[in-house]
């Protein structure tokens, strides 16, 4: 099991972003980004909006960070923690742009990119973007099946029902010959999406109880990642409630979990990931130890 971050400050959502997020800027970032690559933790996020409308802010928050920019910032400030959208909305760009700007996101940060992707759900903001609402599901699996055939290769050729192109050169392209792609979303459909056509699997928004159901429903491929969300967590102000919120995401069957930590400014959150990575290693310990356990069991007669 292994330990993500939501990046702070990067998105701001009302209600869950802490109150230093509103003045804090890069060097606040970076210095949380270095801190986090140094204790290890798996990855960082940034989400994707370009244009939040206003009466869609006060639910969704107005700060979103640029991915590409951000995270490209991060890939030179850090060297081995792994950088994650979360998610690029798939309808907002042709999948040769997004080949070129995350290839080349892969590139600069020496093969570090997750592509995390999905359909997108602020139909105000794909009106204002001139990207078609209806069918977005059907063309998101499209896209999916496109990026796979072009991320890796300079000479992308696709023919499919949105997407067909060929005779073209993309360079850069990304360094990772398959490179990681996780689907975001909350229901059925984003699931089927993610175990046919992806890497792993973003929900949002879930009980436990959803998401087990959910996943009893479907047979995972080998090693297919499940990326649940924890938090704000407070490790050290409250480590035994932190240590049962990840106990409980590991149970559900969370390969990785993407955290977030309540702080008071970013020296507070830097000293927050010491305890959470102490924390979280012990988490990972005993669900491994859990693992071995349930496969030596004797099967029933």
């Amino acid at each position: 099991m292994r330990i993500g971050l939501s990046t702070p400050v990067v998105v701001q959502m009302p209600g869950v972003a802490s109150d230093w997020e509103r003045a804090a800027g890069i060097d606040d970032i970076a210095r949380i980004a270095k801190a986090a690559d140094q204790l290890g933790f798996e990855y960082l996020t940034c989400s994707e909006h370009v244009a939040v409308p206003t009466d869609a802010a006060s639910v969704r928050g107005a700060v979103y960070w640029d991915p590409v920019a951000t995270l490209a910032f991060l890939a030179a400030c850090t060297s081995r923690i792994r950088l994650a959208t979360s998610v690029v909305v798939l309808g907002y760009h042709h999948p040769l742009a997004i080949a070129k700007r995350y290839g080349t996101l892969d590139r600069v940060s020496a093969g570090r990119l997750v592509l995390g992707v999905g359909v997108g759900s602020l139909a105000a903001e794909f009106d204002m973007l001139g990207a078609p609402w209806h069918g977005r599901g059907a063309r998101a699996d499209d896209a999916i099946r496109a990026l796979r055939a072009s991320l890796s290769t300079p000479q992308p050729a696709y023919d499919g029902e949105y997407y067909r192109y060929g005779s073209v050169v993309v360079e850069p392209y990304a360094l990772q010959p398959r490179v990681p792609i996780w689907v975001g979303g909350r229901t059925v459909q984003s699931l089927r999406r993610a175990v046919e056509l992806a890497d792993g699997w973003m929900p949002f928004g879930l009980r436990g109880a959803d998401i087990t159901k959910m996943l009893a429903d479907v047979d995972l491929p080998p090693g297919f990642d499940i990326v649940l969300p924890a938090g704000p967590l407070d490790p050290s102000t409250h480590p035994d409630a932190t240590v049962r919120q990840l106990d409980k995401l590991a149970d559900l069957g969370a390969t990785a979990i993407t955290c977030s930590v309540t702080a008071t400014s970013a020296n507070h959150y830097c000293d927050q990931l010491v305890g959470l990575r102490d924390l979280a290693d012990d988490v990972s310990t005993r669900a491994t130890e859990r693992s071995r356990r349930r496969r030596r069991r004797p099967a029933p007669s």
